[in-house]
């Protein structure tokens, strides 16, 4: 079972691994977008677009639903989200600790000419 679920983590972030599926995310994030509305934000071709939806409901990251000829997409789960969110922490923190040495370094190199 931890090996199933160890797969499971692994696709699921593999899925994750490109900025523009990202960015469809926090976009769905406000609510369920049609594919031409997604192309007009993220400003690039439909085909792309509908590349990494297909790619994300694939891995019931989102789901299609259709509406006379367009279809809607939608996050599947809610809980995407607060991924998202705690990612963004973790770059925070990662971005703050960075700062942290930078200005470390710059108080040794002052106290290094006094």
């Amino acid at each position: 079972m931890d090996s199933q679920l160890q797969q499971f983590k692994a696709e699921f972030f593999k899925a994750l691994a490109h900025p523009l599926r990202i960015r469809i995310l926090e976009l769905l994030r406000t609510g369920d977008k049609f594919v031409n509305e997604l192309q007009t934000e993220l400003r690039v071709d439909g085909s792309v677009v509908s590349q990494q939806l297909a790619l994300l409901r694939n891995k019931n990251i989102v789901i299609g639903s259709k509406d006379g000829t367009k279809v809607t997409y939608s996050v599947k789960d809610p809980l995407i989200f607060e991924l998202l969110d705690i990612t963004r922490r973790i770059f925070n923190n990662s971005l703050n600790d960075t700062i942290t040495m930078l200005q470390r370094m710059e108080n040794d190199a002052t106290n290094d000419w006094h």
